[in-house]
């Protein structure tokens, strides 16, 4: 039996996505990261509300990229449905880490299927809060995400608020959990959960996917006890 066609303007692969309205990000352990302290690979799984892993998502970047330039590096991630096929491509380019260089700021294109951009995050300046503009495919504003002053884990969660364009209404958000003393010490590893409206484009939604491994790597990719991830944004 042929597979059903994906509904109009979905992309192949996101058609789950038109049901749900939470995603959760739970980044796997590498223990071999721990152990010697050499930067590997980031892997994900991609869950619904339920805990069911929907997607599997995997950081494509040599071995001297990831170690020279670590956070701030740019990437290939590969993100795969449940039987190995490809349905989403992150790509992230080397771009400036300081707020105070707006003219070389982070951003990422989110492709679907890879090859095809469907959206964009692009940092937008500000010299207090993390921001971010949420792109369509032809590179127009779509939703805003605002994050804290003050980008710290201690002991709780940390959200970024996904808000209409004149940023008045709140439309989702992209929550960084807190996972635990230990974890969050010495492991590199994190857990984020993602909201947003159950009838948002399947591609906006992409795109927030996207928006939540920029975050990660912006702001809670290095760990050990002299980078304990206290302090502002990057």
């Amino acid at each position: 039996m042929r597979a059903p066609l994906p509904p109009l303007k979905c992309p192949p692969g996101l058609e789950y996505l038109r049901q749900i309205d939470q995603i959760i990000i739970q980044q796997q352990i590498e223990f071999l990261e721990i152990i010697i302290g050499f930067e590997t690979n980031n892997k994900y799984e991609i869950k619904n509300g339920w805990g069911q892993r929907i997607y599997f998502a995997a950081e494509e970047t040599d071995c001297c990229t990831r170690n020279c330039c670590g956070a701030s590096r740019p990437f290939a991630m590969k993100i795969m449905d449940n039987v190995g096929q490809e349905v989403i491509e992150l790509r992230r380019p080397l771009r400036c880490s300081s707020c105070w260089c707006p003219c070389c700021l982070q951003e990422l294109e989110v492709q679907a299927p890879p090859g095809t951009p469907v959206g964009y995050i692009k940092q937008t300046w500000d010299p207090f809060l993390p921001k971010f503009a949420i792109q369509n495919e032809a590179q127009q504003d779509v939703l805003k995400i605002v994050g804290p002053c003050v980008v710290c884990s201690l002991c709780q969660d940390i959200n970024f608020e996904v808000m209409s364009l004149d940023e008045q209404k709140r439309v989702g958000r992209i929550s960084k959990h807190w996972t635990g003393f230990l974890k969050e010490i010495f492991t590199d590893t994190d857990n984020f959960g993602i909201q947003f409206p159950l009838d948002l484009d399947v591609k906006m939604k992409a795109v927030m996917i996207g928006a939540c491994f920029l975050m990660d790597f912006m702001f809670f990719e290095s760990a050990g006890a002299e980078e304990q991830r206290v302090g502002v944004w990057q």
